[in-house]
Parts: C-alpha cells; structure tokens; sequence
C-alpha cells in the first residue's frame, strides 16, 4: 500500500471563461482544449467550427449565446471549462454560471482594452469571490504594448493585477516584489527573507494570495496563435 500513498490525489476545479464580446473568449477555450490534448484540431469561430460553439445560431452569428462546458486534464488537475457568454445581451446566461466557479479567466482584447461589460464582469465577479486570472489577447496586432495595457488593467479593475512571465526561469526580483506589496504579512515576511538571502515568495503562498483575490495574475499572449495558452 505504499506505493498507492504516493500518488498524488487529483484535484478538480471549475474554471470559467469570461470577456466582453469579440474579445477573443471562445478561441482561448479552444487553445486551451487543442494544447491540453483535449481536442484534436483547433476549430475556429470565424470558421464556424470551433468545439464549444455547437448551436447554429451560434456558428452563424459567430457569438456565444449559451454556456457550454469541457473537460481538460492537467497533470494533477481536472478542469471543467465553462466558456460563457460575451454578449450583454446574453449576461443573465453568463452570471448563472458564476454560482459554480472556482476561479475565473476574464480576457481582454489587447485592441480594445477594459470595456465597460469588462468592468461589469469585474464587479460580479467580486460580488461572488471567485479568484480572477487575466488574459490578455490578440497581443499579435499591431501597435500592442503590454506595459501600458497592464497600467490600464490596474487603474480600471485593480492595482493587485500582477503581470505572470511565461515560465518560473523568468521571474525576477521586480515580479517577486510586486507579489509581496499585495498582501501587508508577506510583504513582512518577503523583506525578512531578503535579509536572510531565502528565496523570497513561495509557489504555495502566490497560490494562497490568487485563491484569496489578493492577486490577479495577467498573462498576456494570442489564444488564435497559442501564444501564452500554455502558461
């Protein structure tokens, strides 16, 4: 029986994906299925063939009208992905869903930036608690700039938006600290360590302040391209 201690329980988390309309929403849900090895093409909405838009209504109009789900799995964790409703016409679809969330990805068009369905969606999402991962899309066009998009997420939504390095080998001193000034007692903690040459800010404790909406990881990428989708 030892060896069956060993193995690491799989945890299951609803995540839903939000955004306002054209912001890119459904092609991330299918960036995400297509590089977890969920789906086997990526479909698109321009297409009318992507995964989760399955009405013909839908693939017609290329909008989201009703709040489909999926099933990704990761290394240790299986995702139910909800992708909801963009349109405001449909808002009362997309806010039935936030009852089941355990986190959330609200994505933003790097074009457009924060809307006001954006700061709507942001509002609701605080109404119910749900933890908050930001996607930036369509950094592909032309003109995007990421630091002064991130400046915008933060006086629009909120200043503990914390822009996330694709990979950990990335992470700098400046990211660390931006961490630590989101939450009084890690900061403490963080200056401590600093004294003591530790590493500053642990994976378990960036995961303790996202889970506690005292961080709001922002990844920027192009879900049509898969930039980012990984991270």
């Amino acid at each position: 029986m030892d060896h069956l201690s060993e193995i690491k329980p799989v945890k299951q988390i609803c995540v839903g994906i939000l955004a306002h309309v054209d912001a890119g929403k459904t092609t991330l849900s299918e960036a995400l299925l297509y590089s977890s090895g969920t789906i086997r093409s990526f479909g698109r909405v321009d297409n009318q063939d992507a995964f989760l838009d399955t009405n013909e209504l839908e693939r017609a109009r290329g909008i989201t009208i009703f709040s489909k789900q999926a099933v990704l799995k990761l290394a240790h964790t299986v995702v139910t992905l909800l992708d909801t409703p963009g349109h405001v016409d449909f808002s009362a679809e997309m806010e039935r869903t936030l009852q089941v969330l355990d986190y959330a990805i609200l994505v933003i068009s790097a074009s457009d930036g924060v809307q006001g369905h954006t700061r709507t969606l942001w509002k609701l999402l605080e109404k119910y608690q749900i933890p908050v991962i930001l996607f930036i899309n369509k950094m592909d066009q032309p003109g995007t700039d990421a630091d002064r998009l991130l400046l915008g997420v933060q006086k629009e939504l909120d200043g503990r938006c914390v822009s996330f390095p694709c990979g950990k080998e990335e992470r700098t001193d400046a990211f660390y600290e931006n961490i630590a000034v989101c939450d009084e007692t890690l900061l403490e903690r963080y200056l401590e360590r600093l004294e003591q040459g530790k590493s500053p800010v642990s994976d378990a404790e960036i995961a303790s302040l996202i889970e506690g909406r005292k961080l709001f990881p922002c990844f920027f990428g192009s879900a049509l391209h898969g930039d980012g989708v990984a991270a």
